[in-house]
């Protein structure tokens, strides 16, 4: 796979020499990988008040040596739990795996390299609706490219989508044709990464979608398409129903598939009805299992996200642990998450989560849609008109079955069953993803 550096090419020198600061966080002008149209940046003077201000900020990420110093300090100092009883991770992600990362998190690790990667992206930040939204801009060098959204779930970060940048904006490099290549933003959800931490009520899936577009008018694209998983999936199906003008299709990693009639029986753990097919019968079962046995964490989240939020806020290694577990249950792995990511990979999204302080605030996300994200019901998915794509990726939580997807989007028109990959579809398998996204939006651009 061949690595962002052949973006880099297109980097123009960094613009200005204004600093903001934003919490503890120091933001600098970034610079930006091609020339920058009058949509990009829209104002080099002083910014006007937050509530007025429509401006796109460049801005570059420098965490202040003391929060990593702290960080380190906290590391050394985590006072570990007793071991498991089992032999299996039926109570959890064990002891020995959670401090080998946590070890390495507190001696070898390193921040700044992850910083300089984002740093080398073109990255951006904008005020809608009274909350900044960071987010990075990639433009391909090929002419009529076409303008993706991706959006990011929990644990997840814009670090999904990174090595996914290079395959979809300079496609040829990839295997692709011109004509296939799109230009990539990627924004971090209000209370998460970057993006500021909403102090109202209401920020749910509908605001966030609502926002995008916005940002996507505000970038000057007077048509575009959305892709998610995770909450990602969640927010272009809201997205899909407002149907804003410019808004050509959606592809989905995560789709909300489950019929109404099934919901309820596998929420209680019932056993399968009679009369479903394998596919149907297999993701039954795969989803009686996560909300019997694996939902827990949502549960939390969804119930009581400003109480998980302190621990999440105070202990690196109970963050870790959090994520990390969750990186061992949904990535094609077996279990092994250090098969598709590298420890570096894994705590480049850990840290992001420490350092900008969102456990708390990225957890209020679940509180906001308290929803059955895999229901078709439940996200009202027969009220899109737009077109809608569907990759299903072997490890997903749930396979979801052409038959479900028919019925529940009766806008499909593209559903393809991979070999590889899982939850996190872009990170484990960014030329996969190019790939289906290709496929996906050739016959609406």
């Amino acid at each position: 796979m061949k690595k962002i550096e052949s973006i880099l090419a297109w980097r123009r020198l960094a613009r200005g020499a204004m600093v903001m600061a934003v919490g503890p966080m120091l933001l600098f002008p970034a610079g930006y990988l091609v020339p920058a149209s009058a949509a990009d940046v829209t104002s080099d003077g002083p910014a006007t008040p937050i509530e007025a201000d429509e401006t796109i900020r460049p801005f570059q990420i420098h965490v202040p040596q003391s929060q990593l110093d702290d960080l380190r300090k906290r590391i050394a100092e985590t006072r570990w739990p007793d071991k498991e009883t089992v032999s299996d991770v039926s109570q959890g992600i064990q002891l020995s795996r959670v401090q080998d990362l946590v070890r390495y998190w507190g001696t070898d690790y390193d921040w700044r390299k992850a910083e300089a990667e984002l740093n080398a992206l073109p990255e951006f930040i904008t005020t809608i609706d009274g909350v900044d939204i960071q987010f990075i801009h990639v433009r391909s060098r090929h002419p009529n490219a076409l303008p993706v959204i991706l959006t990011h779930g929990w644990p997840g970060s814009t670090f999904e989508f990174i090595k996914a940048i290079g395959p979809l904006t300079d496609p040829t490099a990839y295997g692709g044709k011109a004509e296939d290549a799109f230009d990539v933003v990627i924004p971090s959800i209000p209370g998460y990464g970057f993006s500021g931490k909403p102090t109202e009520l209401g920020w749910g899936p509908d605001r966030v979608a609502r926002a995008w577009d916005i940002l996507m008018k505000r970038l000057g694209y007077g048509h575009y398409v959305s892709q998610g998983g995770d909450h990602g999936s969640v927010i272009s199906d809201a997205l899909a129903r407002q149907a804003p003008k410019g808004l050509l299709g959606i592809h989905l990693n995560m789709p909300a598939t489950v019929p109404g009639n099934l919901t309820k029986a596998i929420n209680s753990g019932d056993p399968a009805p009679a009369g479903l097919s394998a596919p149907e019968r297999d993701a039954y079962e795969s989803l009686s299992t996560f909300f019997g046995r694996n939902a827990a964490y949502g549960a939390v989240m969804v119930t009581r996200p400003q109480t998980i939020g302190y621990s999440l806020s105070d202990s690196p290694s109970g963050l870790a642990a959090w994520i990390y577990e969750k990186f061992a249950q949904w990535t094609d792995s077996e279990g092994i998450p250090e098969r598709v990511f590298s420890m570096d990979e894994m705590l480049n999204d850990i840290t992001l989560y420490w350092l900008t302080n969102t456990g708390a605030s990225s957890s209020r996300f679940y509180w906001e849609n308290n929803n059955n994200n895999f229901s078709s019901d439940a996200q009202k998915t027969k009220e899109i008109k737009i077109p809608v794509a569907i990759s299903v990726f072997p490890k997903e939580i749930y396979q979801a079955p052409e038959s479900w997807s028919k019925e529940a989007y009766p806008t499909l028109h593209y559903y393809h069953r991979v070999d590889m990959g899982g939850h996190f579809a872009a990170w484990e398998q960014p030329q996969l993803f190019a790939e289906e996204l290709r496929e996906a939006f050739r016959s609406v651009r």
